[in-house]
């Protein structure tokens, strides 16, 4: 991979409590499924995330499990019911163990 993968998200800075908010997160990644192979001949390693989790003050919120048919840069959305301030933070776990995470805080009023 030529770049290291690089995680965005959307999420509200501001919001009533009891507000449905939508939570939007992407990251580019290449997705290499293990099956090609270089210029030289030699297998590319798989190398594809595997899950992503989100968190909101330590409390998992949003959970999926990835496997090997899923896109480059995948894109997940879903929604949440916020009651309180606090930060987000989001994690993609990679077959070879690294692991990319984004932070965001809200303000609820």
């Amino acid at each position: 991979m030529s770049t290291r993968p690089t995680p965005r998200v959307r999420v509200p800075g501001q919001a009533k409590a009891g507000d449905m908010i939508e939570i939007k997160t992407l990251i580019s990644h290449e997705m290499e499924s293990g099956q090609r192979r270089d210029g030289a001949g030699k297998p590319i390693p798989r190398k594809i995330i595997n899950s992503f989790t989100a968190t909101f003050n330590g409390k998992t919120v949003f959970q999926a499990d990835w496997h090997p048919a899923i896109s480059a840069n995948p894109y997940q959305s879903f929604f949440y019911k916020v009651k309180e301030s606090g930060e987000f933070k989001f994690v993609w776990k990679d077959d070879d163990g690294s692991e990319y995470a984004s932070t965001n805080k809200i303000t609820v009023s």
